[in-house]
């Protein structure tokens, strides 16, 4: 059975104007964030170590482990928690359905009995708190009248619940059962994040109006400020306490990340502003923090996470980085089958290099949306939204600068003679147009619906699929194509068609969930009955010897084939990528990388049967 080498993750969700809670497990150097409907178990340590959650039936917002590190409670926008384990097979323990409306904020009580949550929902429940093992309330969560943005469990006895949210208040509540105490009106916009310190002797709010307050942690009475020499430029998204609760770090949206020292009596001075670099443009706002252990965690508006060491924080942050929406494609380089290049559809292209992980993201003079990515030796080829082609060479880690041509039409396929990468084969609605460089040098109206197209290594012959499930293929001489066979036996649209390296044949994929080997020369079936996936097969690759072929599709699978063997010997990855498999390439002859609509890239090694 194959088995899983690598996961580079996806970034945190960000929303531009929010904030975004993370949390750790201070024993395991864990960080915890969501994706989409995935939760990601990150190790600060080694970045390569993740592990992934994806049962939430909905977008997930937050998550939070458990006192002992045992358990992980995650929620999620349609109001529900689910509890499951944070170890191995992440066994669900309890679901329950707390507020009708999104959660935006988690808590457990130090004892790990209790959570509380609080978010939007209808009427007055905004707040909720419940016995993690039998879901029943333990108190009243009155006096707020809009979404709730956060909330905090005091770490020690007495206990205390604060929340704060969009209707500006801060609000403390004593239990348990809770109820209502006082509520503090000190704020004059949004407050986005309460935080107790470790010993609970206080806790801090920060807010849009860029202010930090700090209160008792017993009585919730205000005992002082951040201070005003310095301060935050922009809306203060996220707070977190240092271990020993002597001091907080801050994220805002001026893009800085400030390090406070918290005296005795509540006042808070400013220690050390934290910048990270980048372009400075709106991705770089930051929206979420964490201080644990020696860490400092910051992430970006873009979903670049940063790692300052709070013992030297004069060094230059550790960035971690990937994509955040779907990985629609991948290209692994002929010239160094180490790096792998992915492209998500909003215009992202980042390289991976194999042990190493993320290895930096690759910018673009014209960062257009990318909806066909091939990749030749020294350049790559993109084609976006806009009816354009781009070429752009790179060297290393650099793009220089582009080409683009306008071919007229929507492009829907892509495809590159490897060995005289100049001539490209673009699909349109249809048609095809053959282009030289970056010249047009024909647009072919072929007269059927067309979905997919491969052009041949040489250059000398190019395959385009149909709506209509037939394959025509034909010889290209000079800047015309003419037919020479029609194939017929898929029952669905055309998908993908790949030919293998060494030109002996090619493999299609339908809508209808089957995938066939031709041979090239005969242009017979060589592999029939790959009829295993239960949805669409999105992508196709072939190993570099030209002995396997993989499939991906939409049911999260991917399939592997051998071509001298039958079908049914095949090889299933199952639940290779929550929502469906969308890129495919084989590094060596026994690794297969896969990304998916889960933003996430993962590295396959096939262990011999």
């Amino acid at each position: 059975m194959p088995e899983l080498a690598e996961t580079y993750a996806c970034v945190p969700s960000t929303e531009r104007g929010r904030g975004i809670l993370i949390s750790g497990d201070p024993k395991s150097n864990k960080v915890l964030y969501t994706n989409g409907r995935s939760v990601i178990i990150l190790d600060l340590i080694n970045p390569l170590n993740v592990s992934i959650y994806g049962e939430h039936a909905y977008p997930a917002t937050v998550a939070r482990f458990s006192p002992n590190g045992e358990w992980i409670a995650s929620a999620d926008v349609s109001g529900t928690v689910r509890i499951w384990g944070a170890h191995n097979d992440h066994v669900l323990k309890k679901e329950f359905k707390v507020l009708s409306g999104r959660i935006d904020d988690l808590q457990w009580s130090p004892d790990g009995l209790r959570i509380v949550a609080s978010g939007d929902g209808k009427g007055k429940s905004l707040v909720r708190a419940f016995m993690w093992d039998s879901g029943t309330n333990v108190g009243e969560f009155d006096g707020h009248s809009r979404r709730v943005l956060s909330c905090a469990f005091k770490p020690t006895r007495p206990f205390r619940i604060v929340t704060c949210g969009e209707d500006f208040l801060v609000n403390f509540y004593e239990g348990p059962p809770f109820k209502f105490k006082q509520s503090h009106r000190d704020h004059a916009n949004f407050v986005n994040c309460v935080r107790f310190s470790p010993d609970g002797s206080k806790f801090i709010t920060v807010s849009s109006d860029k202010k930090g307050i700090i209160f008792e942690g017993k009585s919730g009475e205000k005992i002082g400020e951040l201070s005003s020499e310095d301060p935050h430029k922009g809306s203060i998204y996220a707070v977190s306490w240092s271990p020993d609760g002597k001091q907080v770090l801050t994220v805002s949206a001026d893009k800085t990340a400030k390090v406070w020292d918290i005296s005795e009596d509540g006042s808070g001075k400013l220690k050390k502003t934290l910048t990270c670099s980048g372009s400075g443009g709106v991705d770089d706002m930051l929206v979420g923090c964490l201080w644990q252990n020696d860490h400092l965690v910051t992430i970006s508006l873009g979903g670049t996470i940063s790692l300052f060491s709070a013992s030297n924080l004069e060094n230059s942050p550790l960035q971690l980085s990937g994509h955040m929406k779907n990985i629609t494609s991948l290209a692994v380089l002929n010239s160094d089958p180490k790096c792998t290049l992915s492209s998500s559809y909003d215009g992202l292209i980042v390289k991976w290099v194999r042990g190493l992980g993320y290895s930096g993201k690759l910018q673009r003079k014209e960062n257009s949306q990318i909806k066909c990515f091939a990749a030749a030796e020294k350049e790559i080829v993109t084609s976006g939204f806009d009816n354009k082609i781009w070429r752009v060479s790179f060297h290393g880690d650099q793009f220089g600068d582009g080409d683009s041509v306008d071919i007229g039409s929507q492009p829907k396929d892509l495809s590159l003679a490897l060995l005289s990468p100049e001539l490209a084969l673009v699909t349109t609605d249809s048609g095809v147009v053959m282009l030289c460089g970056s010249k047009v040098v024909s647009t072919i109206n072929l007269g059927f619906a067309v979905t997919a197209s491969a052009v041949a290594p040489d250059g000398s012959e190019a395959v385009v699929g149909g709506q209509d499930g037939k394959l025509h293929i034909f010889c290209i001489t000079g800047d015309t194509l003419k037919e020479e066979a029609v194939l017929e036996k898929h029952r669905g649209a055309i998908t993908v068609i790949r030919y293998s390296p060494d030109f002996s044949m090619f493999a299609s994929g339908d809508a209808n969930r089957e995938a066939i080997v031709w041979d090239r020369v005969s242009r017979e079936v060589k592999l029939k009955n790959m009829l295993y996936h239960t949805a669409r097969i999105n992508c196709l690759a072939w190993s570099p010897n030209s002995s396997m072929v993989a499939t991906g599709s939409l049911d999260t699978c991917v399939i592997i084939y051998e071509v001298d063997k039958p079908a049914s010997s095949r090889i299933t990855i199952k639940g290779a990528h929550l929502g469906g498999v969308y890129g495919l390439a084989f590094t060596d002859e026994d690794s297969v990388v896969s990304s998916g609509e889960d933003a996430c890239v993962r590295v396959w090694k096939l262990t011999p049967q």
